[in-house]
């Protein structure tokens, strides 16, 4: 867990299973040399990490990165969300800021909302960095039931986040070193970015190149 933990904080963004069309690296790719199949040691270390990590404070998981499981850096939360934070008016976002970590069986259970709803509602959260996983529930199911807080609390933002374009340019950057090359649709994929957007903030960090009918931004 602490070489998990150190290695997220090494690359500040990551999913959890890698993805063809997603250039951040995965945190599989650092456990297990062989694809995601059958049931294994390294998939079982893996499914419990992304639990432990949010609960013990290591690190931020959930689908904030290209609509996929995905782990961020505690220290890139604030520009993470300075870049791509939406305020959500939605009842269940109002549970979980009334009551505290909710699971989905409880959040339907308080809002007297259908699964539907609930589950909608939760994936629009955690796009628009309102809520994150908080920690896994013993509900008497073999897997448990993971609870849901508002991002604002469990990671305690500053009351003042970086400008939105200054915060772009820094995860944009990130993004870009890690990749080496990237085009506005790899960039945009990762956030969810417009591309004319994504391609914008590359123009301010780098030159870019034809790759044949597309333009290709490298890393200086």
């Amino acid at each position: 867990m602490p070489q998990a933990q150190k290695w997220v904080d090494k690359v500040g963004l990551a999913v959890l299973f890698p993805k063809a069309d997603v250039v951040l690296p995965s945190l599989w790719e650092q456990v297990s040399d062989t694809p995601v199949s059958d049931w294994n040691e390294e998939l079982g270390f893996l499914w419990r990490t992304k639990d432990l990590l949010p609960a013990e404070g290591r690190a931020c998981v959930g689908k904030h990165l290209a609509h996929l499981a995905s782990c961020v850096a505690p220290r890139l939360v604030p520009t993470l969300v300075a870049a791509n934070g939406e305020p959500l008016d939605d009842p269940v976002v109002d549970a979980i800021r009334e009551l505290g970590p909710l699971t989905k069986p409880q959040l339907r259970a308080v809002t007297g909302l259908p699964a539907k709803h609930v589950e909608r509602s939760l994936v629009l959260g955690h796009r628009q960095l309102v809520l994150t996983n908080a920690f896994l529930v013993d509900e008497g199911s073999s897997w448990g039931s993971l609870a849901h807080d508002l991002v604002s609390r469990k990671w305690q933002l500053p009351k003042r986040l970086p400008p939105r374009d200054q915060a772009r340019r820094e995860l944009a950057g990130l993004v870009l070193a890690q990749a080496g090359e990237l085009t506005a649709a790899d960039l945009a994929g990762v956030f969810k970015w417009r591309r004319k957007e994504a391609a914008a903030v590359l123009d301010e960090l780098a030159e870019s190149y034809d790759g044949g009918g597309f333009r290709i931004w490298a890393e200086p």
